[in-house]
């Protein structure tokens, strides 16, 4: 499983390939940087990021995005991670990001929660996968555990445990804390993630239909205006703590998953770092 992960142009290890830009899966981009392996998150085109107030996915709309002493720079690829950038946000296809001359292995953040996942290990050095739907030794090497009473084990051999198909509780709430798109269609809104919004307040227009706060509470979550949804898709999160609301930077769940996912990956993958020579030391510094 060990891997030099050395693309020649720039005489740099290849990046760890992170699917998804939301919570989890920044957090976890988040402490690759803090363990200085470089890492690249790929946004999932199919369900648009909801907490982008602790998420990197921004960055691909500003150019870059910092969360708790650590910037994602937006790239066109894994070629184009600068030497010094330690992690990089794409809006490149999945299918063109598994490619093991590009990318040293990959780590499935996306959340989807589906009962089955597709075969992430192919020739890549290493898969891992976040959350329901994911078996240890059949579509990834090593899996861990997102549901609350499990969160943070690593599966070494067997499935993680099954959705429970029904939202986790946030200050006392589960599912009605969301608002969904009441059809397909284009998502626009001009309120801001942290806002503090009352119950019955209009958010947004959804293919020209209002969606209201379901609760008294600020805006933990609001997908970007513009993006194109399906109906039923989550558009926006009330966090209804308010003096102890989170709505920016990492918060303890999706750091707790980070944290075993870095230990995960020491598990099945120990990149090696190149000894260059020492002129050529002097000369890139």
């Amino acid at each position: 499983m060990n891997d030099l992960g050395q693309t020649v142009p720039c005489l740099r290890p290849k990046p760890v390939l992170v699917l998804g830009t939301d919570d989890v899966a920044s957090a976890v981009g988040h402490a690759l940087a803090g363990a200085g392996i470089a890492a690249l998150l790929a946004r999932d085109s199919d369900l648009p990021a909801l907490r982008r107030g602790m998420s990197f996915d921004d960055a691909l709309e500003h150019g870059s995005a910092w969360i708790d002493g650590v910037t994602a720079y937006a790239v066109d690829g894994p070629l184009d991670l600068a030497p010094d950038i330690r992690l990089g946000v794409t809006a490149l296809p999945v299918r063109e990001l598994l490619d093991p001359t590009l990318v040293a292995g990959v780590i499935d953040a996306r959340m989807r929660r589906r009962p089955n996942s597709p075969d992430l290990r192919g020739a890549l050095c290493f898969a891992i996968g976040l959350g329901p739907g994911f078996t240890a030794g059949g579509c990834v090497d090593v899996a861990v555990e997102t549901e609350p009473d499990v969160v943070g084990r690593i599966v070494t051999q067997g499935g993680t445990r099954p959705a429970p198909g029904h939202a986790s509780i946030l200050g006392g709430v589960g599912a009605e804390r969301f608002g969904h798109a009441p059809r397909s269609g284009v998502w626009w809104t001009f309120r801001d993630i942290g806002e503090t919004v009352a119950a019955g307040a209009v958010i947004g227009l959804c293919d020209g239909m209002q969606v209201a706060a379901p609760l008294d509470g600020r805006l933990r979550g609001l997908v970007r205006r513009g993006s194109a949804v399906r109906a039923g898709m989550r558009l926006l999160e009330i966090d209804p703590r308010l003096e102890v609301s989170q709505c920016h930077g990492l918060c303890p769940r999706a750091a707790g998953i980070a944290a075993a996912t870095l230990a995960a990956l020491h598990m099945v993958w120990q990149p090696q770092r190149l000894a260059l020579p020492q002129e050529l030391t002097r000369w890139l510094m």
